[in-house]
């Protein structure tokens, strides 16, 4: 079954572009990537489709002829499928197994542009980096990642709910019944994951145990991929980190944490690989004084946050002593517990900040912490909303718990902040009697809300 994403849309904006230039799908793999291009296929009269890790013997044809209208000919004869302009959609699936056929792309935009050519790849970050001004301004990219939770919500037939709670504000909250299904549906998504072969078995069985057997198979394609990566880091220290990385959801990433006594330097190295597969991604540490953000960057203080919280669990039965406590936390824990303990809620938060935002460009995450000497205080993600900062706090409780959300604002003067927890849709206001009493305005959004900071479905 394939179930309708966002992702849809705009694979169909850019097939009825006039100027329809190559396409290029980037993410992890198991995201939906190829099942994505497969339904926009039936759009078409016709398809060709390329993979390279399913029938090695295509490469020569990019390696061997680089007139592309001589190498889609060659290509439908092969296929016995016309290369027709307008009716025909070609794609080249992993397609970072040939620097040959990446470099096709530039050559489609410029000699055969009537052509729809979509390509994609899993560990295409690889390729890209060793090709400098990669298909710049020839070449459109869109990022795809696992379900969103609204996504998760339109696949369980929930549409009205994604457009209830998007309507819904810290003067009109969502009435109790509809909250406490949104709750629970959160718990579940977070059982489940994002990744769509588990989302697909949840919403054709409602059985956790076929999830966690997708799941299953998907954590150990990523592993069988660390090999790929043996001439540049060693697969042992990649499975590694990868390992401590889930230990240390939601704290600022310690090298030494990583088991097999491996160098700082070797240990950043794979956390690099890690974040270029797509299966990891870097929370930048930032001061914050404005923006770009990116331009006040410590690179001493990173964290990291892992692709799904589906396969998250998956580790951690396969390779770290079992997900009992976190599941119990998950299925049963208070809401507050379930915010405030194991990091989990917080990389949730990051990811929804991700799908959210525009998919043709690759989104950074940022956060603060106050360096000075003596102090601990943090805050788990900064983003920009009307060229402003504006801080989120992962957290549950009252307003005096939010010690370092509050220094924060008054470090940078600010008078609007974000709370994500599993609360209902509320306002704080906070006086500063520390800053000439100034008025602190925090607006509660729930977790399940993060769409309503985007312009989304």
């Amino acid at each position: 079954m394939y179930i309708e994403r966002p992702i849809d849309a705009l694979l169909l904006e850019w097939k009825n572009s006039r100027n329809h230039k190559p396409l290029l799908l980037r993410g992890a793999r198991q995201v939906g990537k190829s099942w994505a291009v497969e339904h926009l296929a039936e759009t078409f009269e016709y398809f060709i489709e390329v993979n390279f890790e399913k029938n090695s013997d295509m490469l020569e044809f990019f390696e061997k002829i680089h007139d592309v209208h001589e190498l889609a000919n060659r290509l439908g004869m092969y296929f016995n499928t016309p290369a027709v302009p307008g009716k025909t959609l070609l794609f080249i699936d992993e397609i970072q197994d040939s620097v040959d056929a990446i470099k096709s792309l530039w050559s489609f935009k410029e000699d055969f542009p009537e052509l729809h050519v979509v390509a994609a790849g899993s560990l295409l970050e690889f390729a890209l980096k060793g090709l400098s001004s990669f298909g710049v301004g020839r070449i459109r990219s869109l990022f795809v990642y696992p379900f969103s939770f609204d996504e998760f919500l339109v696949a369980e037939g929930k549409s009205a709910w994604v457009k209830a709670k998007q309507e819904a504000t810290s003067e009109k909250p969502l009435l109790t019944p509809l909250y406490n299904d949104l709750v629970q549906h959160y718990r579940t998504f977070l059982m489940v994951g994002g990744m769509p072969a588990s989302v697909a078995a949840w919403i054709t069985t409602h059985d956790y145990r076929e999830c966690q057997a997708e799941l299953d198979d998907i954590q150990l394609t990523y592993y069988d991929d660390f090999p790929k990566y043996a001439d540049k880091v060693d697969p042992t220290l990649l499975r590694n980190t990868l390992q401590s990385v889930v230990m240390q959801i939601g704290e600022k990433f310690t090298y030494s944490h990583v088991d097999g006594g491996y160098r700082a330097e070797d240990v950043k190295k794979a956390l690099s690989l890690l974040c270029d597969a797509g299966i990891i991604k870097r929370v930048k540490h930032t001061a914050a004084n404005g923006i770009p953000l990116g331009a006040e960057v410590n690179n001493k203080f990173n964290k990291y946050i892992y692709l799904d919280s589906g396969l998250l669990l998956r580790i951690l039965d396969m390779d770290l002593g079992g997900s009992r406590q976190l599941t119990e936390l998950i299925l049963a824990g208070t809401a507050e517990d379930l915010v405030n303990k194991g990091g989990l809620a917080e990389m949730m938060l990051g990811w929804e900040l991700v799908k959210y935002n525009n998919s043709r460009s690759q989104h950074e995450l940022f956060y603060w912490e106050n360096t000075a000497e003596g102090t601990r205080s943090e805050v788990d993600y900064i983003i920009t909303r009307d060229l402003k900062v504006l801080p989120i706090e992962c957290k549950a409780g009252v307003s005096g718990k939010m010690k370092s959300l509050y220094e924060f604002m008054r470090q940078k003067h600010l008078t609007e902040a974000i709370r994500c927890s599993l609360e209902n849709f509320e306002q704080l206001e906070n006086i500063d009697k520390k800053d000439n009493n100034a008025v602190r305005h925090v607006q509660i959004l729930p977790l399940f809300a993060v769409s309503n900071l985007f312009d989304v479905f």
